[in-house]
């Protein structure tokens, strides 16, 4: 199948109409024309993940979070991502990005039934009725603590943080997968017992707490990880004679 036609059949179900206005979506490199037998999905288009692409003679390369971000002056192999491009392109790989559009159209219901959530709501609305992130009842009232366990279970992670003490009845949450800062007012608006997310900085831990609302940090990629295989069964699904590869889960950190 040509770029051209994977992308129209990303945009079906991922429109980038539902992406928000800061966001840099599509096709980023590359060609459209492309004849593409291979594609490889992955959450960031990092080094590792760029050279991982070209060994493995991947036609197409799909990640969640653009690499392009500002706009770019200059593409040399004096810094990280002109070499990226570099490297993309020389292996005549092109390459795609999906963030908040598939935020909005499919990372936000998959994290809320991971957590069996219950009677959902958009936690911030993007374009007509649909937004990131989820508001929901827990599927059995349950300890921060228990429900952390619960966390943990749900996107197979290893370690979450928590915020407020774990003896905590909660009952009402909300889940904003990747860095749900900008978004925690709305989870206070709800009333949420608790607010599971990522990239939660001290100071906004404890003055959730003290606003009584407790935090989950599961960590960016702990629950954003799931978009390589959600994406893939879906394009499985609608793409003929393309083979498809998830990066293995890694971690970009680990706890000691």
């Amino acid at each position: 199948m040509k770029c051209s036609e994977i992308c129209t059949m990303i945009e079906l179900e991922y429109s980038p109409e539902y992406a928000c206005d800061w966001d840099n979506v599509g096709l980023l490199a590359g060609r459209r024309d492309k004849e593409v037998k291979k594609i490889l999905l992955a959450l960031d288009a990092t080094d590792e993940v760029v050279r991982m692409a070209a060994e493995q003679n991947a036609d197409m390369l799909i990640t969640h979070h653009p690499m392009l971000f500002a706009p770019v002056k200059r593409v040399t192999d004096e810094d990280m991502v002109g070499r990226r491009l570099i490297t993309l392109i020389q292996n005549d790989i092109s390459y795609y990005a999906m963030h908040t559009n598939y935020d909005t159209r499919g990372m936000a219901d998959l994290a809320a039934g991971l957590l069996k959530l219950q009677q959902c709501t958009v936690l911030e609305e993007i374009k007509d009725g649909e937004g990131i992130g989820r508001v929901g009842i827990l599927p059995e009232n349950m300890t921060l603590g228990e429900c952390a366990e619960h966390v943990k279970e749900a996107y197979k992670i290893p370690s979450v943080r928590i915020y407020g003490a774990p003896d905590t009845q909660v009952c009402s949450a909300a889940v904003c997968p990747g860095a749900g800062k900008s978004t925690m007012s709305e989870a206070l608006r709800f009333g949420c017992d608790v607010y599971i997310t990522g990239d939660i900085d001290h100071h906004t831990g404890i003055d959730a707490v003290d606003q009584g609302l407790c935090i989950i940090d599961a960590g960016h990629y702990g629950i954003e990880h799931i978009f390589m295989e959600d994406v893939r069964a879906y394009l499985e699904k609608v793409l003929t004679g393309v083979r498809m590869e998830c990066v293995p889960v890694k971690h970009p950190f680990t706890v000691r």
